[in-house]
């Protein structure tokens, strides 16, 4: 089993006797993660997919989930985001000071964050897992191994059984076109789902571009509101997320196109159906630096960063790959597959940003900021 530097957040936090909540897509190892965490405890599993732990949940009174809990230090409920009040329910049974521990999993923050962020206010711990991070396989398969499958993971990605099992292929088209959109069209009146796959092939052909929410809208043949509320849906279930563009100028970061990346190279490669090795690619550029700032956004997530993660670019087209902002430090990134291709860092950045670090990034090095 491929340890899972999250598991050190969640026991630091185990000793609260507030709820622990994770949430992260579906199959990145959630149940797992929590399993390993309360061995040896006495603990009470219950399943949000089960439609009979559905109707005892919509049913139940306090003095009938005290009964159902007491017997048990701990209370895991998996998938929670499918049973109708859950964050009422268990409000009151931290409220009633049981000391015992619950916690919640979730594939999505769509009805999970509607449902547990009033009642659970100041009475949770709130975490996200995702696919697998390069410094977990490498703690697991050693540097050596882990970086001679580095073009396996531009290609496949990192999702745990991806990673650790042959049939690749056929696990990816499966998460691709099942587990990827199971919570968004069970949780969200999508009228169009064929709507939100073609969105998902735009965005995944547009890999590393700017994106503009009315092209897209041209492209599809819907209004700019519906291209904008989808995509937020799809970063509500981790398959995608936004970089916006960096500026001093808060009213053009918001209004500026957005990049859009994918959470796992292998979910955007099964969207389009490629998974040709990259001597035969013309997009590796595009899937090294979705590698490398899906592991960044994984490491700032993992340590706790509050600061702020960019792109940028002038009206000039001289752009920097990622930003990331802590404590008003500018750490710049220029990412390349290629480590002989020279790069240099416009001066129309660093004389007007004066960044603390500007860093090259390639196949050779990019694991120096990931640790």
């Amino acid at each position: 089993m491929i340890s899972r530097t999250l598991t050190q957040n969640i026991v630091a936090d185990y000793n609260y006797k507030k709820v622990i909540v994770v949430v992260g897509p579906r199959q990145v190892g959630k149940t797992t993660l929590i399993e390993k965490i309360v061995t040896g405890k006495k603990t009470l599993f219950l399943n949000g997919d089960d439609p009979q732990t559905r109707l005892q949940f919509a049913q139940a009174n306090f003095q009938f989930l005290l009964q159902w809990v007491n017997d048990y230090d701990t209370i895991v409920i998996d998938e929670a985001q499918r049973i109708e009040n859950v964050g009422l329910a268990i409000k009151m049974l931290v409220d009633a000071k049981l000391n015992k521990q619950f916690i919640l999993t979730g594939s999505s923050s769509l009805d999970l964050g509607n449902q547990i962020n009033e009642p659970l206010t100041g009475r949770k711990w709130e975490h996200q897992l995702f696919p697998l991070s390069w410094n977990e396989v490498r703690n697991h398969y050693t540097f050596a191994n882990a970086y001679a499958r580095l073009e396996e993971f531009l290609i496949y990605g990192m999702y745990p059984e991806v990673v650790t099992e042959q049939n690749k292929q056929k696990i990816l088209l499966q998460l691709s076109s099942s587990y990827l959109y199971q919570d968004i069209l069970e949780l969200v009146n999508i009228k169009k789902p064929d709507l939100l796959l073609k969105l998902l092939n735009a965005l995944a052909l547009q890999l590393g571009s700017e994106v503009s929410y009315n092209e897209l809208a041209k492209i599809l043949g819907v209004d700019r509101m519906t291209v904008v509320n989808y995509i937020d849906l799809l970063e509500k279930v981790y398959v995608i997320f936004r970089l916006h563009p960096f500026s001093t100028n808060q009213r053009n970061e918001i209004t500026a196109k957005p990049k859009i990346y994918f959470y796992d190279n292998g979910i955007r490669n099964a969207i389009i159906g490629q998974f040709n090795p990259l001597q035969s690619r013309q997009d590796v550029g595009a899937l090294f630096e979705n590698f490398f700032i899906s592991e960044k956004m994984k490491q700032l997530k993992y340590n706790g960063f509050y600061g702020k993660t960019h792109y940028w670019r002038n009206a000039q087209q001289a752009e920097i790959d990622f930003i990331e902002i802590i404590e008003n430090e500018i750490s710049a990134y220029e990412i390349k597959f290629n480590p002989l291709k020279k790069v240099k860092f416009t001066k129309s950045f660093t004389e007007k940003y004066h960044p603390k670090n500007t860093h090259v990034v390639h196949r050779d090095n990019f694991w120096e900021y990931l640790l």
